[in-house]
């Protein structure tokens, strides 16, 4: 019997050394001053344990004071200090992490991350971390200059373009903009802004910029300088018309190469050539056909036409009609022999 009891007991130690869930925290975490922060709780879910609370506590003096309750009924904010500035992450199974937004100096103090669960048995398990929260006031770092534009730093004429400095550190942090001059050592202040905004951009916006940054701790730092260019659309139109090399099609206005203006003017020239030597083979076919002439013997009784040249048919009706005037002719000499003859008879 008492065997069975420490057999019992073993394993109840067991569990609760090995099977509850474990929360894990960092010893510390740093803050910026008038920033905001992430202090880690986290536990990796276990089966059968369900989360009934989650309790944020902030030590000043001796006894904890709860700043954060989560249960069943949803999140309850304890301290009006911290009302619009605090938040538990829930949206991922196990992290249970705090948000601080807006740190102050006396926000320095050690917290305490409590989770209490529901085991399978019915029972409650408690676990908790202690962090210690540093806030602290950070010098600005150096500014970078970005830009979303996707043309980068040279951008047409007209096109709307802004120029964006970041720098990091305990804010509020003060920016500015500036344009060097190219006959004056002092840069012209142009935007008191992080963000510098052309709109549209103009020829005359081109030259080199560069950002401040200034924070309530530490020295002013200075960006990098960039050149900005702003091309002249109208110039860059021009240069393109007058490029030797092609010529624009007046349809379409896409670039013709030459050997295609040189191929299409060999194709007129031999269409050209082809037409005037048909029309000279007509017109020999025309004078040969003129030229020709018949026989004396049919000159008499022809019905000549003064006109330069008659048909092929024409001509053919003309030597018809003169044979037979011709035989018309001798059949009447014939006729007029036969009846002097038969007079002489008599």
């Amino acid at each position: 019997m008492g065997l069975l009891l420490g057999l019992l007991l073993l394993d109840h130690l067991t569990v609760v050394t090995y099977g509850h869930p474990i929360l894990e925290a960092p010893e510390s975490v740093t803050g910026p001053w008038k920033g905001d922060v992430n202090i880690p709780c986290t536990y990796g879910p276990l089966q059968g344990y369900t989360q009934v609370l989650v309790k944020w506590m902030v030590h000043h003096g001796l006894d904890p004071v709860t700043i954060f309750l989560h249960d069943s009924s949803g999140d309850h904010i304890q301290q009006a200090k911290y009302r619009g500035r605090l938040q538990v992450n829930h949206k991922i199974p196990g992290d249970v992490s705090l948000q601080l937004n807006t740190l102050e100096m006396d926000d320095r103090s050690h917290y305490t991350c409590e989770v209490t669960w529901q085991t399978p048995n019915g029972n409650q398990v408690v676990r908790d971390k202690i962090i210690e929260l540093r806030v602290q006031k950070f010098s600005v770092s150096k500014p970078t200059v970005t830009t979303g534009s996707g043309y980068g730093f040279t951008v047409p004429q007209g096109m709307s373009i802004s120029f964006q400095c970041q720098a990091w550190g305990s804010p509020p942090i003060n920016y500015a903009w500036y344009k060097e001059q190219t006959n004056n050592p002092e840069p012209i202040k142009v935007a008191v802004l992080s963000t510098l905004l052309f709109k549209p951009a103009m020829v005359a916006d081109s030259g080199s910029y560069f950002c401040t940054a200034k924070a309530r701790v530490g020295s002013e730092q200075r960006s990098n300088t960039v050149k900005f260019v702003v091309e002249d659309s109208s110039k860059s139109i021009k240069t393109k018309t007058e490029t030797p090399t092609t010529m624009k099609y007046p349809l379409e206005g896409k670039d013709l190469p030459i050997f295609f203006i040189v191929l299409i003017i060999s194709l007129c020239c031999i269409v050209v050539f082809i037409m005037a030597y048909v029309m000279l083979c007509r017109k020999t076919s025309q004078q040969g056909c003129c030229s020709s002439k018949e026989p004396s013997s049919q000159t008499p009784g022809n019905d000549y036409s003064e006109d330069p040249c008659l048909g092929q048919e024409n001509q053919t009706i003309a030597w018809i009609n003169s044979d037979y005037a011709h035989l018309l002719h001798t059949a009447s000499t014939d006729y007029e022999l036969l009846a002097t003859k038969d007079t002489g008879v008599c």
